[in-house]
C-alpha cells in the first residue's frame, strides 16, 4: 500500500485467470486492467483521473435467464473515476468486447470513497502539521512518530469553511511502544479536517486536553501476561471430501446452485441462487452499514461512518488462515479488485468456502412402536472478514439443507475508545479501562435482496397475529389467528417490525401454488430489527433515512443499488430508498427487490476491551409454503462413526 498522497504506478502483470464461465461472475484480472486501458485512452479527468471502482456491469436478468453453459458471454464493466484535484466523480460503462466506452455521466458534486491507498498518507499529512504537532505537545506528546491516525468520513454538517470539499476527519491515539495497542491511549479532543483533494489540513479542532490514559491493555500473544492452559483440538474431519463442487465461481452443494461474486464496495455478492432448480433469488448482498455514535462532545457527534457506502469493505477484505479464521476442509477464493490507478489488486483467500454440522434436522420418536427416525442438519457457508479501522465484521452466508438461506454478520475488533477523567466517563459512554471509554453505538446494516420466487413475478405480504375479541367467537379467550395482508405498492410495503403481532413478511409467487393450494413464498425472519436513536431530521439522520424502517420493498431498478445513494461521501441524503419510492410504484406480481434493515445496539461492556468477542446479528430466509412438505423428508439416515464416548477426567 502506497504511504503517499500520489501512489507510484505498478506495472506488475496481473495473475493469469480462468476463462469466465458465468454472465455474473466478478471481471478477472485481465478484464480489469483492459477496462482500466479503455478508460485511459481518454481520461476524463486527464492525468488526474483515478479509479474508485472496476467491476462487472450485470448483464440484464433476460440474458442471464437463456444462458446456457457454452454459450458466448458478452462481458461489461461499471468504472468510477475522479480526479486528484477538483470534486466530482464520472460514471462509465465499457464494452469489454468492442474495448469502448458505452456511456458516460459526470457527477459533478459527488465524491468517491475514501481509498485504502489513502489511509497512511492521511496519517503522514496529520503527523507533519504544525497545528497538530502543537496540539499534541500541549498533551506531552513530543515524538510525532508514535502518533496513529485513524482517517472517519466527514458526514455533512454544513460547517462554515468545509462547504464544496472532499474531506476526512481523524481522530488520534499513542502507541507507546512497538505493536502494543494504541487503542487504550485516546489523544481526546484533538481532531484534524482533511482536505483530500489539496492534502492540507485545513482545521485542528482542540477541545480541551484530557490526560492521555497510559496503562496498557493488550491482545497480541507476546504481551498477554496469563496464560490459558490449551484446549484438546476439535477437529473437523471430512475424509470422504467434501460435498460441494465449483465450477468457475459457480457452486453446487446439494440442491442449491448459486454464483459467488465480490466487489470493492459491497465485498460478497451473491447470484442466479436456486434450489433443486427452482429459483429463489436473483442477487443477495450486504449494501449499506452505517455506525452513528451517540456522543455529542468534542468531534464525536460526527463519528456517523457508512462503512460499506463511503469506505468500500471489499477492498478491506482479509487474506484468510487456514485453521484459524476457518476450520475444516476449506476451499478458498482469492479476489481482483482495482487500486486507484487501474492495476489489480488480488486479496488472496478471502473467500472460504466449507461445510459445517448444523445440528438436529428432525426427529420422531414413536413410544408405543419404540422406534425413532433422526437426521441432523448441515450448511453450506460462504464467508469474508474485512477490517474498517478497528473493527472486524465478518459476513457469513448460510445454505441450510431445508432450503433456508441465513446472513449472520460477526463484528468483533476493537471498540472506537475515547479518554475521560478516570471515574467521570459521563452518560454517553462507559468506562472499560481507567480513563478509557467506548461510546453507546449501533451497527445498522442493510441487505438489497433481488428475490425470484419461482420466477420474477413476486408479490409482499405482512403476516400479523390477532387476538380475537372476546364474546361469543371466542368464549374461552384462547383464540388467535394469523392474518395476511397483501402490500400493493411501494410507499404500503416501508414497514417497521411489530413484536406484539409477532409481525414478519413473506415474498410470494401469486402465480404458484404448493400442494396445498396456497401461493410458494420465503418467509423474512426478521430477529435483529433495531430502534434508530439518531433523530431522523438531523445531518447523520437525513443521510441514513433508510434506518427509519425494517423493510422496503421496491419495483426493480437496476439502477437502485443503495440504500442510502450511489455516493455516500458528503451526501444530503438524496437519492436513497426514500427517493425510490416516492413514486410509490406497484410491486404486486412484478419484479420486485426486498430490502431489510436490521443490526446491533451496542451499549459497551467492560468485556469489550481490549478485543471485543464477537457480537452477532442476521436474518434468515424461510421457506413458506415453497415446498410440499419437510424438503427433507427424502434425506437418508445416517450415523456419524467419528462419535465416540468422552470419557472425561474425572475427580
Amino acid at each position: 500500500m502506497s504511504t503517499t498522497a500520489e501512489p507510484d504506478h505498478c506495472h506488475a502483470a496481473p495473475p493469469p485467470a480462468p476463462a469466465v464461465k458465468h454472465p455474473l461472475e466478478a471481471l478477472t484480472p485481465t478484464e480489469i486492467v483492459r477496462a482500466a486501458a479503455i478508460v485511459n485512452r481518454n481520461p476524463p479527468y486527464g492525468t488526474d483521473t483515478r479509479f474508485e471502482t472496476i467491476e462487472l456491469c450485470e448483464p440484464e436478468k433476460s440474458v442471464v435467464r437463456k444462458f446456457k453453459p457454452g454459450m458466448p458471454i458478452s462481458r461489461r464493466a461499471r468504472v468510477n473515476v475522479f480526479s486528484t484535484a477538483k470534486i466530482g466523480v464520472t460514471r462509465l460503462v465499457v464494452s469489454l468486447d468492442s474495448n469502448e466506452i458505452v456511456s458516460r455521466k459526470e457527477v459533478a458534486t459527488a465524491r468517491p470513497m475514501i481509498q485504502l491507498e489513502q489511509f497512511l498518507a492521511i496519517e503522514g499529512i496529520v503527523r507533519q502539521d504544525p497545528g497538530f504537532i502543537a496540539g499534541c505537545a500541549r498533551r506531552g506528546i513530543t515524538d510525532m512518530t508514535t502518533v496513529c491516525i485513524d482517517p472517519w468520513s466527514a458526514g455533512n454538517f454544513s460547517i462554515p469553511g468545509e462547504e464544496g470539499r472532499h474531506l476526512c476527519h481523524v481522530f488520534a491515539w499513542l502507541r507507546l511502544r512497538e505493536n502494543e495497542n494504541f487503542y487504550a491511549h485516546p489523544i481526546e479532543g484533538l481532531n484534524a479536517v482533511i482536505d483530500l483533494k489539496s492534502w492540507e489540513v485545513i482545521r485542528v479542532d482542540d477541545h480541551g486536553v484530557i490526560p492521555i490514559p497510559m496503562k496498557e491493555a493488550n491482545y497480541e500473544r507476546e504481551f498477554v501476561q496469563t496464560k490459558r492452559k490449551p484446549l484438546k483440538p476439535i477437529d473437523v474431519v471430512q475424509p470422504q471430501g467434501v460435498n460441494f463442487k465449483l465450477d468457475g465461481n459457480q457452486l453446487s452443494w446439494d440442491k442449491w446452485r448459486f454464483v459467488i461474486g465480490f466487489n470493492a464496495r459491497e465485498s460478497l455478492t451473491l447470484h442466479d441462487i436456486s434450489y433443486d432448480g427452482r429459483p429463489i433469488m436473483h442477487r443477495a448482498s450486504l449494501v449499506e452499514m452505517v455506525v452513528p455514535y451517540g456522543s455529542p462532545a468534542n468531534g464525536h457527534f460526527r463519528k456517523n461512518v457508512f462503512d460499506i457506502g463511503e469506505y468500500g469493505i471489499g477492498k478491506l477484505a482479509n487474506s484468510l488462515t487456514l485453521g484459524c479464521d476457518c476450520l475444516g476442509a476449506i476451499e478458498y477464493l482469492d479476489v481482483h479488485l482495482n487500486t486507484m490507478n487501474g492495476d489489480v489488486l488480488t486479496i488472496e483467500k478471502a473467500i472460504c468456502i466449507h461445510e459445517e454440522d448444523s445440528g438436529l434436522l428432525w426427529k420422531h420418536w414413536d413410544f408405543r412402536t419404540d422406534r425413532a427416525e433422526v437426521r441432523r442438519a448441515r450448511k453450506l457457508v460462504v464467508s469474508s472478514i474485512c477490517t474498517v479501522g478497528n473493527y472486524e465484521y465478518a459476513l457469513y452466508w448460510y445454505f441450510h439443507i431445508d432450503g433456508t438461506i441465513e446472513f449472520e454478520m460477526k463484528a468483533t475488533g476493537i471498540i472506537n475508545t475515547a479518554a475521560c477523567i478516570p471515574g467521570q466517563p459521563g452518560k454517553y459512554a462507559r468506562e472499560v479501562l481507567p480513563g478509557v471509554v467506548g461510546h453507546i453505538h449501533q451497527h445498522i446494516f442493510c441487505a438489497r435482496l433481488d428475490v425470484a420466487i419461482d420466477g420474477d413475478n413476486n408479490s409482499f405480504v405482512e403476516c400479523n397475529t390477532v387476538a380475537e375479541p372476546e364474546g361469543p367467537d371466542n368464549p374461552y379467550g384462547n383464540a388467535f389467528y394469523e392474518e395476511h395482508t397483501l402490500l400493493p405498492t411501494e410507499r404500503a410495503a416501508a414497514r417497521k417490525a411489530n413484536a406484539t403481532s409477532q409481525r414478519y413478511w413473506k415474498v410470494i409467487n401469486p402465480n404458484k401454488t404448493n400442494y396445498a393450494g396456497s401461493p410458494t413464498g420465503y418467509k423474512l425472519d426478521a430477529m435483529n430489527c433495531v430502534t434508530p436513536f439518531v433523530n431522523a431530521n438531523s445531518p447523520s439522520g437525513k443521510r441514513a433515512s433508510f434506518v427509519q424502517n425494517h423493510v422496503w420493498v421496491t419495483a426493480f431498478d437496476p439502477e437502485q443499488r443503495y440504500p442510502a445513494g450511489e455516493y455516500m461521501n458528503h451526501s444530503d441524503g438524496s437519492g436513497g430508498l426514500v427517493d425510490f419510492i416516492a413514486n410509490d410504484r406497484p410491486i404486486d406480481n412484478t419484479d420486485i427487490v426486498l430490502w431489510h434493515v436490521f443490526g446491533l445496539h451496542h451499549p459497551v461492556r467492560v468485556e469489550d476491551f481490549p478485543v471485543q468477542p464477537c457480537v452477532t446479528t442476521g436474518f434468515k430466509l424461510t421457506p413458506s409454503g415453497f415446498f410440499n412438505g419437510n424438503p427433507c423428508i427424502d434425506l437418508p439416515p445416517e450415523v456419524n462413526k467419528a462419535s465416540c464416548c468422552a470419557m472425561p477426567e474425572r475427580g
